[in-house]
C-alpha cells in the first residue's frame, strides 16, 4: 500500500491544483482567524470545551449509560456497536425490517469511516448522500477528502461535467448557481421518494438523551422530515454532559470549521417525529482503545470542526485523499494509527512539527505532541522503513562522536562545494527531490565561534 508521500506526490504533479487548494484552504483559516479575533473570550472558551471534554471523556462509561437511559425514555431505540461490522449489520438489518429500498443521509463521517454505503448498497438499497459536496463526490464514486469541506479537491468545471453525465445538465455548464439549483431539484426528488433517513452526531447530550446535528443546507431536517424511519449513528465519544454545555461547542464549531457565527441549522431531535420511529446507533470501532491510552485519549476530545487541516500546511499541499483514511489531516494522523498503525504508519510523518494545528484546535488538543509521540510508536512497532531507520542510526552514532562529528562536517564541507549536481541530487537523495540545500558554508560553527572570541 502506498504511503502519504507517495500518494501527495500525485496530488502536487497537478501544480495548478495544488496551489489553488493550498490558497483555498488558507482563506478559510483567515476567516477562521478574524471571527475568533472578534470574541475576547475566545481562549476562554476553548479552554473550557477542553476542560468539558476531558471530564466527559474520563466518565464516558456514566455518561454513556445516562444517556441511552435518558434517549429510551424519549422512545428511541438505542443500539451498541463495537466495530464497523456491526455497526453496519445493524443500520442494515433495522432498514430491512422495514423494507427500505431508498435512504437519504444527511453528512456523517462515522458511516464513512464503517463504509456503511457500499453495505447497503450491495443489499439492494440506493443510498443518496443529500451535503452538496458529500453527493458530488459520491456521483465521482471517490471519498470525501476534507470532512467538513467534502469537494474541496474539486474544480466548479469539473462539478459541471459530473453534472452533465448525472443529472443532464447543459455540457460545459459552470455558473454555480446554475449547478446548485440542479442538485437542489435532485435532492428534493429523492428526498421525497425516500423511505429513510440516516444522519450523523455532532453531539449527544447525557441528560436529556437527545441529539444535535448541524448543518449548513438543511438536508438533515429533510432527510429526517419526511421519511418516518430516522436512525442516527453515532461515535461513543461525540457526548456532552448536559444542554448547558451545547452552546459552548456551537459558538466553536463553525468558527473553527469555515469563519461562520454559527451553522445555518442546528438541529435538535429529542425522540422520534409523531408516528416514526427513531433509532441510535452507538459505535465504538476502536475508540475504547484510544480512551486506554494515556498518550492519545486527548484525541477523543475532537469535534470535527477540520481546523486543524485548513492550517495545516502538510494537508493544504498534498490533499486528502493521500491520506488514505476517513479523517484525513493532523486529527486524522493520529485517529488512523490509533485504528491501524501498520495501514497508516505513514501519517504521523506527514507534519512538519509547526504547531499550527495545535493552536487553533477549539478544544486545545496537542495535536503536533501527539504526532511526534506517534513516531516513536512506529518505530518501537517496528513499521519505520529500512529508508528513515538506517540513516537515523548511523546519525546517531556520528552524534554520540564529537571528533567523528566535526571530521565528518569538514569532509561534508568541501564535497559538497566540488562535486557534480548529479552526485547529490541523485535517486537515493529522497530528502533532495523537492529541496536545495544551501551552499556549504567554508568554515564550521564551532571555527567561527572560536574566532568571534579572539
Amino acid at each position: 500500500m502506498a504511503g502519504h508521500a507517495q500518494l501527495a506526490d500525485k496530488f502536487v504533479a497537478n501544480e495548478e491544483r495544488a496551489q489553488w487548494h493550498d490558497k483555498s484552504l488558507w482563506f478559510v483559516r483567515h476567516k477562521r482567524d478574524n471571527i475568533s479575533h472578534s470574541i475576547p473570550e475566545w481562549e476562554t472558551l476553548r479552554e473550557t470545551a477542553s476542560q468539558v471534554k476531558l471530564h466527559t471523556v474520563a466518565h464516558l462509561a456514566q455518561y454513556l449509560e445516562e444517556f441511552e437511559t435518558n434517549a429510551k425514555k424519549l422512545g428511541v431505540t438505542v443500539h451498541w456497536a463495537s466495530n464497523a461490522a456491526e455497526h453496519n449489520e445493524i443500520v442494515l438489518s433495522i432498514l430491512q425490517e422495514h423494507n427500505v429500498k431508498r435512504v437519504v443521509k444527511s453528512k456523517s463521517m462515522l458511516t464513512e469511516e464503517c463504509h456503511l454505503n457500499p453495505h447497503l448498497e450491495a443489499a439492494g438499497m440506493e443510498v443518496v448522500d443529500t451535503d452538496l459536496g458529500e453527493r458530488i463526490v459520491q456521483l465521482r464514486k471517490e471519498p470525501p477528502s476534507h470532512i467538513v469541506l467534502p469537494a474541496i479537491h474539486i474544480k466548479k468545471e469539473e462539478v459541471g461535467e459530473v453534472f452533465h453525465e448525472h443529472l443532464g445538465t447543459e455540457a460545459g455548464a459552470s455558473d454555480p448557481g446554475y449547478l446548485t439549483e440542479a442538485a437542489r431539484q435532485h435532492l428534493r426528488e429523492n428526498f421525497l421518494a425516500a423511505d429513510a433517513g440516516i444522519t450523523g452526531v455532532n453531539f449527544g447530550i447525557a441528560s436529556t438523551g437527545g441529539i444535535v446535528v448541524c448543518t449548513n443546507e438543511g438536508n438533515a431536517d429533510l432527510g429526517t422530515a419526511l421519511p418516518n424511519l430516522h436512525i442516527a449513528c453515532m461515535g461513543i465519544e461525540k457526548l456532552i454532559p448536559s444542554p448547558d454545555h451545547l452552546s459552548l461547542y456551537t459558538r466553536l464549531l463553525a468558527r473553527s470549521a469555515t469563519g461562520q457565527p454559527i451553522t445555518t441549522y442546528t438541529s435538535h431531535f429529542h425522540g422520534p417525529k409523531p408516528g416514526g420511529e427513531m433509532h441510535i446507533v452507538l459505535v465504538d470501532n476502536g475508540r475504547s482503545d484510544i480512551l486506554g491510552s494515556d498518550d492519545f485519549r486527548r484525541s477523543l476530545s475532537c469535534i470535527r470542526c477540520g481546523a486543524c487541516m485548513n492550517t495545516c500546511p502538510v494537508y493544504r499541499r498534498s490533499g486528502g485523499h493521500s491520506y488514505q483514511s476517513t479523517v484525513p489531516g493532523p486529527i486524522g494522523s493520529i485517529l488512523g494509527p490509533s485504528q491501524n498503525a501498520k495501514e497508516h504508519s505513514s501519517l504521523p510523518f506527514a507534519c512538519s512539527l509547526c504547531g499550527s494545528c495545535t493552536d487553533v484546535c477549539p478544544v486545545k488538543i496537542d495535536l503536533h505532541h501527539q504526532l511526534l509521540t506517534w513516531r516513536k510508536e512506529i518505530y518501537v512497532r517496528g513499521l519505520l522503513p529500512f529508508s528513515k531507520t538506517f540513516p537515523m542510526k548511523v546519525m546517531s552514532k556520528v552524534f554520540q562522536r564529537p571528533g567523528l562529528y566535526a571530521f565528518g562536517g569538514k569532509v561534508a564541507r568541501k564535497a559538497l562545494r566540488l562535486m557534480p549536481r548529479w552526485m547529490i541530487y541523485n535517486p537515493l537523495n529522497g530528502w533532495g527531490r523537492q529541496r536545495d540545500l544551501p551552499e556549504a558554508p567554508k568554515e564550521s560553527f564551532r571555527d567561527l565561534y572560536k574566532k568571534r572570541k579572539k
